[in-house]
């Protein structure tokens, strides 16, 4: 009996140990400090603006000139790319496995063969764009009137449009049927009825950052972050109500952001070639966490959910030295599809860097 006890003793004592070693992994791993982990580089044409993690197909979309460029998410090797379509920036729907890019015409795509499916003409000047998970359709924002077109990923049909009353930059849904846009040139937050596609409420940032660029948002505790440029501040404020929760700084030039609810942090990227996370400590307190350097004109970013990694996109001009060994490689865009109308990209012969960043 003595010999049993004196063994669940021990038995206990180990399990106590192995728990023990756990948690101090967990702390250590949160204690590491963000780094660029992976990067690629991709010779090519045309300008840039989003990159977008498809996390369910496991594919990376980056819009270059007059094609979509697509990657392996897990690697950053090449998987193809979709001619003849280009624009600012590409969102997926999961279940249909269509994707859709941001320009007019909107090039509807199947994203297992990468085929063009059709061609979708809209009102307005497409910019930004996000799949919206409540209603499962794909909102396509405008710089102006109608600033949102929404569409039946299904068929490629135009559900409806939204009047914001400004011009939009980034939107975030809470998976409940309410979506948050940032409105650049009105310094707030229209939030939108997903089912009714009505604006039912204005968040002012009060005067605390100016021309909002990039936006995240916390479901869980109704948390907004708007990542602003004047000044370059993170505007933190209840998705409720919108009462002002917090400022804190960032770099300058964001044109991107997000939330990642696995790590509860908060990010924004910038053209000053750095990444700000941003932790939530709570859901009353938060904190700037880290500052990564990463490259300069690296402004947009996309969340690898699963990986729990930020992903950012840059160019270089075509002579920086050439790609690392095993790197994937697309042939220059022809002279007509150079630039591409998009915002913020080197529009001639260079490179096209991904870097990946996480702990």
């Amino acid at each position: 009996m003595k010999c049993q006890k004196h063994l669940a003793r021990l038995l206990a004592l180990a399990a106590l140990g192995l728990l023990a070693a756990g948690a101090l992994t967990q702390l250590a791993s949160a204690a590491d400090p963000y780094k660029i982990v992976n990067t690629s580089q991709t010779m090519g044409a045309g300008g840039i603006d989003y990159v977008y993690a498809d996390n369910d197909g496991r594919r990376l979309y980056v819009p270059r000139g007059g094609q979509i460029l697509v990657f392996d998410l897990d690697t950053l090797k090449s998987v193809g790319a979709i001619s003849n379509s280009g624009g600012h920036g590409v969102a997926v729907d999961p279940k249909s496995h269509h994707g859709f890019n941001s320009r007019n015409p909107i090039t509807m795509f199947d994203t297992t063969t990468l085929a063009s499916i059709k061609q979708i003409t809209v009102q307005g000047n497409p910019d930004g764009i996000f799949f919206e998970p409540a209603t499962e359709r794909i909102y396509v924002l405008s710089h102006s009137a109608p600033n949102v077109t929404v569409i039946d990923p299904k068929d490629g049909s135009i559900a409806g449009t939204i009047d914001l009353g400004g011009q939009p930059e980034q939107a975030a849904s809470d998976g409940q049927g309410r979506v948050y846009v940032d409105l650049e040139d009105k310094d707030s937050i229209a939030v939108v009825d997903a089912n009714t596609l009505k604006v039912t409420a204005r968040y002012s940032l009060g005067g605390k950052g100016g021309g909002p660029g990039g936006l995240g948002l916390d479901p869980k505790n109704h948390v907004l972050f708007a990542m602003c440029h004047d000044p370059a501040t993170c505007v933190v404020l209840s998705a409720e109500d919108g009462k002002i929760l917090a400022t804190l700084p960032i770099g300058n030039g964001t044109d991107g952001g997000g939330f990642n609810p696995n790590t509860m942090e908060a990010f924004s990227s910038q053209r000053d070639g750095t990444l700000t996370i941003i932790k939530e400590t709570s859901p009353a307190s938060f904190e700037v966490e880290q500052t990564v350097q990463t490259k300069p004109r690296a402004k947009t970013c996309t969340l690898d959910i699963k990986n729990d990694h930020i992903i950012l996109i840059t160019t270089e001009a075509a002579s920086a030295p050439p790609p690392a060994t095993g790197a994937s490689a697309h042939p220059p865009a022809s002279a007509d599809q150079a630039g591409g109308g998009q915002r913020g990209g080197r529009g001639g012969p260079g490179f096209l860097d991904i870097l990946v960043v996480g702990r």
